[in-house]
């Protein structure tokens, strides 16, 4: 396994007034959660979970 760059980009972003995150995962599947390690673990579980480019989120 190489400890090198991935160019694979997760990004999260909170709400503003909400205690929601909302996830978006490198291959543009969405997501969101109020809980951040919820969050994590669909994003690391790729692909379990992900339906890139539907814009729904889960």
């Amino acid at each position: 396994m190489s400890n090198g760059p991935t160019g694979e980009i997760y990004r999260i972003d909170w709400l503003p007034g909400t205690d929601v995150l909302h996830g978006t995962c490198h291959c543009g599947a969405e997501h969101t959660a109020q809980d951040p390690v919820e969050m994590w673990e669909w994003m690391l579980g790729h692909p379990e979970g992900h339906r890139p480019s539907e814009g729904s989120t889960s």
